[in-house]
C-alpha cells in the first residue's frame, strides 16, 4: 500500500486531474424559437454552421472541445489569453457571417477558471457550473467571464466592462462577471 502499487498511473483514462483551467462555455440565443420557426432539418443546417464555426475557432486558439450540446458547446483552455481570444474571435465570425436560412445566430458565452475535475474526456465540479451560468446571464453577442478570469489576464491588453454581481444557482453569494468588451469602437 505505501508503494501505491495498487493504484492506477496518475495518466491514466480514469485518473483525475485538477489542473488549473479556463472554461468557455456558448449557447444560442433563442435556440428553441429557432428550431420551430425553421423545423428540425433546416434548423441542423444552421446548428451544423455553427458548430463549423466554433470547432474552427477552438482549433485555431488551442481549445479542447470538451462536449457539444446541439445549441452549445463546452471547452476548455490550458491558457485564459487564447480562451479570450477565441471568445471574441467567435463573436466576430458570428457577427460577420452571413445568415443562414434567414436566421443570424446569436451566441452567449460565459468564461471561468478554476480546477474542474477531469475523468477521461470530460470535466466536472464548479468550474464548469459556473462558465455555464455565466453563460446563461449573457446576452447574445456578449462575452461575460468572472472576475478570476479578468484578473488572469490583467495587462494582456483585454478590456473588460466594470461588472456587476449575479446571482447563479447553487451559489450562496453572486458573483462578480465582467462584460468582455470585444466590438472595436469599445477598444478605443
Amino acid at each position: 500500500d505505501f508503494l501505491g502499487e495498487d493504484e492506477p498511473p496518475r495518466n491514466s483514462a480514469n485518473a483525475s486531474d485538477s489542473s488549473i483551467r479556463t472554461i468557455l462555455f456558448t449557447d444560442i440565443e433563442g435556440h428553441t424559437s429557432m428550431m420551430q420557426r425553421l423545423g428540425d432539418e433546416r434548423g441542423r443546417v444552421v446548428l451544423r454552421e455553427h458548430e463549423r464555426i466554433i470547432r474552427e475557432q477552438l482549433r485555431s486558439h488551442g481549445g479542447n472541445e470538451i462536449r457539444s450540446m446541439g445549441d452549445g458547446f463546452l471547452a476548455s483552455f490550458h491558457s485564459t489569453q487564447q480562451a479570450l481570444r477565441c471568445a471574441i474571435d467567435l463573436q466576430r465570425a458570428f457577427e460577420a457571417g452571413a445568415p443562414v436560412h434567414g436566421e443570424r445566430l446569436r451566441v452567449r458565452v460565459g468564461i471561468n477558471a478554476g480546477e474542474p475535475i477531469a475523468e477521461g474526456d470530460e470535466l466536472f465540479g464548479t468550474a464548469v457550473q459556473l462558465a455555464a451560468e455565466i453563460a446563461g446571464h449573457a446576452a447574445g453577442g456578449q462575452v461575460l467571464a468572472a472576475r478570476v478570469v479578468r484578473e488572469l489576464v490583467a495587462g494582456k491588453g483585454f478590456h473588460f466592462s466594470e461588472g456587476r454581481d449575479e446571482p447563479l444557482a447553487g451559489q450562496d453569494q453572486p458573483v462578480h462577471v465582467h462584460e468582455v468588451l470585444w466590438k472595436e469602437p469599445a477598444l478605443r
